[in-house]
């Protein structure tokens, strides 16, 4: 299973609120078969209107997490929106706070959706814009985002912080590590015993 201890790497400011997932990734894009491609159409209406938003500036285009507002992912529970944000490159969520559904989808995927302070977001912003080349560390064992000299206390429900640091999230891989257990059960199942 693959656990999420750590995430470091560029950092993409976007601290605007309540983003809901509609700007995200627009319904047009929601007809696809598989969730490939969907990374290149994130964000894509604001971006058309604004050249100079942050998924267009070349300066952010390897950044790694993710610098929100208040309410992030709100509207429509689709999880076309942590798909596509995945799909770009995007690895984590920092943000003031989530919409509940999207922060559910999140975790599916494996994308921490961690909240901090609205004045360390506006720090860890301005540190950005700054300097893009500035290095975000999200550590979620101890709950700490590091930038330049610079700590924010991260927050995040102890259950789903266990979940992303021992694998737990990834109920797939779970699945697949107990395929031995799986087949002896199925194997005694009287109508199963033919299919196995």
């Amino acid at each position: 299973m693959q656990t999420i201890q750590e995430i470091r790497g560029k950092g993409l400011p976007l601290l605007i609120d309540d983003v809901d997932t509609d700007r995200i990734i627009p319904a047009r894009f929601l007809r696809c078969v598989t969730f490939d491609g969907l990374g290149e159409h994130a964000f894509e209406d604001d971006r058309r209107q604004d050249p100079q938003h942050p998924f267009n500036d070349p300066r952010f285009q390897e950044a790694k997490i993710l610098v929100a507002g208040r309410n992030f992912g709100c509207g429509s529970s689709r999880e076309h929106a942590p798909q596509a944000l995945l799909r770009w490159g995007i690895q984590a969520v920092i943000a003031e706070s989530f919409a509940e559904i999207f922060f559910g989808n999140c975790i599916s995927l494996g994308i921490p959706p961690v909240r901090t302070s609205r004045a360390g977001l506006e720090k860890l912003t301005a540190a950005l814009l700054d300097d893009a080349e500035t290095e975000v560390t999200l550590n979620l064992n101890d709950m700490q985002i590091q930038f330049g000299d610079d700590t924010l206390e991260g927050e995040l429900t102890d259950s789903v912080r266990v979940a992303l640091t021992t694998g737990a999230w990834d109920f797939l891989a779970q699945l697949l590590e107990a395929e031995p257990e799986i087949r002896q059960t199925a194997a005694t199942l009287p109508y199963l015993a033919n299919f196995s």
